[in-house]
């Protein structure tokens, strides 16, 4: 079979291989995986392949670029995790969560982080997802981040390391709610052979968190869309389905008597929480009415007053800055009193002098971001650049310092993966995701496996032409 020509060395020698110790060399997770997929033939192979992706089409499994829906392009060749494994990265993920809510109630209140300059002021105060408007506001049960997404990669001794927080709006989950679904059609004989932990109760999940702001408010709860302009609209419609709440969109919503309403097929129905498929501009140029020409600030007032409540409350967005993301090792100290379970990647800070000139001296070796964006976008992978690009990028770090930071290319893990029939070495990283909900932190047995489908190619994102596998933590 195909794994029998699979060498690890041959596609990316410096990076830790999930499935493979050393060439011919398994490792003891990936055994039962690998006597079964020895069994077929590579017409198997390439037939398992396709059923997958027809699977996948027929659950709608897309996302929308431009004016298509596409598939998400799935690999049948599952990740991986040992059950004890999966207990230290999802201790390592509720720390994190944590430090990162009481980040978002501290620098919303009290602001006891910055007054002891364990993060700069003017790092908060500068960040483009800082809302001064909401100093003050006590979401229910004192959480801010409901629902986390937080990447992670391995580096090449194996080790979990947290590439970004994502605690505004992270997508993905349905996808990966699809992907053991067609895996369950297509190959359920290799399941019941591995029996790798079922997957979660995520719907129920996140649909206790919505039906908790009821406590508070009396209303209904629904999930805040733009429509099938987003790129994640089959994931909004998926949750919808499963939790049985309504699909608002902007131009349904109202404020009357004081509390925000949705348009239903039984008239104007009170809200009295929503999930937030979107950023801030969600909330921006809603048609309120005369009285709320502001409306964001409108909703804001709302959740102020405690006649609404939102998920990821709004202001959450400080917390997955990504020059933020570089204190959160120091949150958890300072918070929570407990050293990190998950490191960091190192990190260089642009607003730094020392930092931007060992950046600016470095971009063919470093990957850059910007603080505020995402999927890719607005990002320098150095290795790959050109002179052009390069230069284009150091004006840009020049004139807005504070808008960027770098990281060292990590050679993230690879794993087999089927790529025309053949069984070849991509590289991987892992969003797993979390709900904090009260004092109780839900974290699903998995997450999203991201792989980037051309060969060397380092980022993962499906907005960048990356593709997904199933996630499989043992019993």
């Amino acid at each position: 079979m195909q794994f029998d020509h699979y060498h690890p060395q041959d596609y990316s020698p410096a990076s830790y291989d999930e499935y493979f110790a050393s060439d011919g060399v398994p490792r003891p997770a990936v055994q039962p995986i690998l006597q079964w997929f020895r069994q077929q033939s590579s017409q198997n192979l390439a037939q398992i392949d396709a059923a997958t992706q027809n699977a996948l089409q027929e659950l709608g499994a897309t996302f929308r670029v431009g004016d298509e829906d596409r598939v998400l392009p799935f690999d049948p060749i599952p990740r991986v995790i040992a059950a004890e494994e999966w207990q230290q990265v999802a201790a390592g993920l509720k720390q994190r969560v944590r430090a990162l809510n009481q980040f978002c109630v501290d620098i919303y209140g009290e602001q006891q982080i910055l007054q002891a300059d364990v993060v700069p002021r003017e790092v908060v105060t500068s960040a483009r997802r800082y809302l001064p408007a909401c100093q003050g506001l006590q979401p229910p049960q004192g959480i801010w981040c409901h629902i986390s997404g937080i990447d992670l990669v391995r580096d090449r001794q194996g080790q979990w390391c947290v590439l970004e927080d994502n605690v505004r709006e992270p997508s993905g989950i349905a996808y990966v709610l699809k992907n053991r679904q067609a895996m369950q059609q297509v190959v359920p004989d290799l399941l019941e052979t591995v029996q790798p932990q079922p997957a979660g109760d995520y719907a129920q999940q996140l649909k206790a968190v919505l039906s908790s702001f009821q406590g508070a408010t009396a209303g209904a709860v629904g999930i805040l869309t733009t429509g099938p302009t987003s790129s994640s609209y089959s994931e909004h419609v998926t949750l919808a389905e499963q939790m049985q709440v309504p699909l608002v969109r902007p131009q349904e919503l109202a404020i009357q008597e004081g509390a925000l309403h949705y348009w239903s097929d039984r008239g104007w129905q009170r809200l009295a929480g929503l999930y937030r498929r979107g950023d801030t501009e969600l909330f921006d140029g809603l048609d309120l009415g005369a009285d709320y020409p502001d409306s964001l600030a409108a909703i804001i007032e709302l959740c102020q007053q405690g006649q609404l409540a939102i998920a990821n409350a709004i202001g959450a967005g400080i917390a997955d800055d990504k020059v933020i993301y570089a204190y959160v090792p120091d949150m958890i100290r300072f918070y929570l009193s407990e050293e990190p379970l998950l490191p960091n990647v190192q990190t260089y800070l642009c607003w730094r002098e020392g930092d931007r000139e060992y950046v600016l001296d470095h971009l063919d070796e470093l990957v850059v971001k910007a603080a505020s964006a995402e999927g890719g976008d607005d990002m320098l992978m150095g290795i790959h650049s050109t002179p052009q690009e390069r230069a284009a990028f150091a004006d840009k770090i020049r004139q807005r310092p504070r808008a960027y930071m770098a990281q060292p290319t990590v050679s993230l893990s690879q794993m087999p993966t089927v790529i025309e029939g053949q069984v070849v070495g991509r590289h991987t990283d892992l969003r797993p995701f979390v709900i904090h909900q009260g004092d109780d932190l839900y974290v699903y047995p998995g997450g999203l496996t991201r792989v980037a489908l051309e060969a060397g190619e380092l980022v993962v994102n499906s907005s960048q032409g990356g593709g997904a596998k199933d996630t499989w933590i043992l019993s």
